[in-house]
């Protein structure tokens, strides 16, 4: 039953479309093999690493920054520290932070869409301004007034950036549920008797999964912001842990005799956010009808 009554989104044949869309976006594929890459180095970034990020050799850096050398690949910083030991261990903090934040955002955001959309009256009308009081909170400077409570401990500061963040996925999928539960598969559904956990478990939040992903791979790289700019802040990951926010800070002071310090976090940075926008835009044009030819 549940295949007869399935929408066109469930279907292997629709993957198939999805994939052959997003092939045609260069930039998007390009974008998905440098993630790859930069999933990989920091899942083995213990193998990957040259040295330990955090040792020092100040006999070999003097109290300056090093340039780029044999020895040390993207140079050190002033304490001796391998800034390319020092960039895989960020991309690692960074990476991590931004999907285990946004977990907590699509956990909290699609229950509270789901139900919202789907069970509709006085809780619609209650979840939606619930959610409209977070949506006039400034996040951020709740997020500056968390961290400097919390001392910038890592796992405070990704449920932070969670919980204060997920209110666009919410009205999202409430739009979406709202939607579907008109269409004919699911009035089918209800009328053979589908139960209510069925319903929104089987044939709603599957058909809502395209704008979920869409939105996931935009709320990473923001999430990735937010990290980084709490650590240049100094409110982040503390010292001497290597953060992109943090390097970017510690680079201020040398920022006309060392360009290797602020270069190296800013790049790395950079190809994050506009890798996982790149593959957003790939996805969403793959998974628009409106889009595909």
């Amino acid at each position: 039953m549940t295949t007869k009554f399935a929408s066109l989104e469930t279907r292997p044949g629709y993957r198939a479309l999805i994939w052959r869309t997003f092939r045609r976006h260069k930039l998007a594929i390009l974008s998905l093999g440098l993630l790859l890459i930069f999933s990989l180095t920091a899942i083995f970034a213990a193998q990957v690493m040259p040295y330990d990020p955090n040792a020092t050799n100040t006999d070999y850096a003097g109290g300056r920054p090093q340039p780029p050398s044999t020895l040390y690949a993207f140079g050190t910083d002033n304490y001796g520290r391998d800034y390319l030991s020092r960039t895989i261990s960020s991309l690692r903090i960074s990476l991590f932070v931004g999907v285990t934040a946004v977990l907590f955002q699509l956990i909290i955001g699609v229950t509270v869409g789901t139900l919202a959309g789907y069970v509709g009256g006085w809780l619609d009308n209650l979840l939606m301004r619930i959610t409209d009081v977070f949506l006039a909170v400034p996040a951020f400077m709740l997020l500056l007034i968390v961290a400097g409570i919390l001392g910038g401990s890592l796992p405070a500061l990704i449920v932070a950036i969670g919980v204060l963040n997920w209110m666009t996925v919410a009205r999202l999928v409430r739009a979406q549920i709202l939607s579907l539960k008109q269409q004919e598969f699911v009035i089918a559904a209800q009328a053979i008797g589908a139960s209510h956990l069925r319903l929104m478990g089987m044939y709603l939040l599957p058909n809502t999964l395209s704008a979920i992903v869409v939105a996931t791979t935009l709320a990473i790289p923001n999430a990735i912001l937010t990290e980084s700019a709490l650590s240049f802040l100094g409110l982040g990951v503390p010292p001497p842990n290597a953060s992109l926010g943090n390097m970017l800070q510690e680079a201020q002071q040398w920022v006309r005799t060392a360009w290797w310090m602020w270069v190296v976090p800013g790049l790395t940075i950079s190809l994050i956010v506009l890798s996982f926008n790149f593959v957003g835009d790939g996805l969403r044009d793959a998974l628009d009808p409106r889009t595909r030819r």
